[in-house]
């Protein structure tokens, strides 16, 4: 089953990924098994090509998108005990506000997944209230921003003094990435970590989870 379910995600095919989920539900299979012995396993060989030049961002796209919605098949499934016990960290990520940008954000939310932690995303254009009203319901770990202009690189500094002012920034790791982000700007801006790729965000997150 488990076999199945990598295969499935390593092929692209949501459908079959999604038939196998379900069966092993029937099963009574645990759910966080599914999830590290199956679709773990299978992202982390799409996210290994990727990275290798073997697949285009539309394949690990597609293998992220079928990922999610076994998730989400699992979810209910899953107790809060469960989840905290299987995560590395919680992760809430987003693109800032004004930036419609969401690739690099994907891939990035994709491999943590992959690397066992609980990730968030909340999407692009994410205004800085809803950073701190996620921050303050969910309590992540780290958050993560991500800006592909440099006119909405800004924001992640709006979002920082925000959530200082609503006394959350010692609660939280900021990470901070995007094309013209630089460990500079990080850095001038209060930033925890920086990270130039996906590849480096997870190493950085681990860091800072730990």
């Amino acid at each position: 089953m488990f076999e199945g379910i990598k295969n499935a995600i390593v092929d692209l095919d949501r459908e079959e990924c999604l038939k196998l989920v379900q069966e092993a539900l029937e099963a009574g299979i645990d759910p966080l098994e599914v999830i590290e012995n199956g679709l773990k396993k299978g992202i982390q060989i799409v996210g290994a090509k990727y990275e290798e030049g073997e697949l285009f961002i539309v394949d690990l796209m597609m293998g992220a998108s079928a990922m999610k919605a076994a998730i989400e098949l699992l979810e209910p499934h899953i107790s809060a005990e469960m989840k905290e016990k299987a995560s590395a960290g919680k992760v809430l990520i987003g693109t800032v506000e004004g930036d419609v940008h969401d690739i690099g954000k994907t891939i990035v939310s994709t491999l943590l997944a992959a690397n066992g932690f609980e990730v968030i995303d909340l999407g692009t254009e994410v205004p800085t209230s809803k950073f701190v009203e996620k921050v303050k319901e969910l309590k992540p770990d780290i958050v993560g921003m991500s800006a592909l202009l440099t006119t909405t690189m800004p924001q992640m500094q709006e979002v920082i003094k925000a959530l200082e002012k609503e006394d959350l920034r010692d609660s939280v790791k900021v990470m901070v990435g995007g094309a013209p982000v630089t460990q500079e700007f990080s850095d001038k801006i209060g930033a925890d970590g920086y990270a130039k790729d996906a590849e480096e965000a997870v190493k950085w997150a681990k860091e800072l989870a730990s």
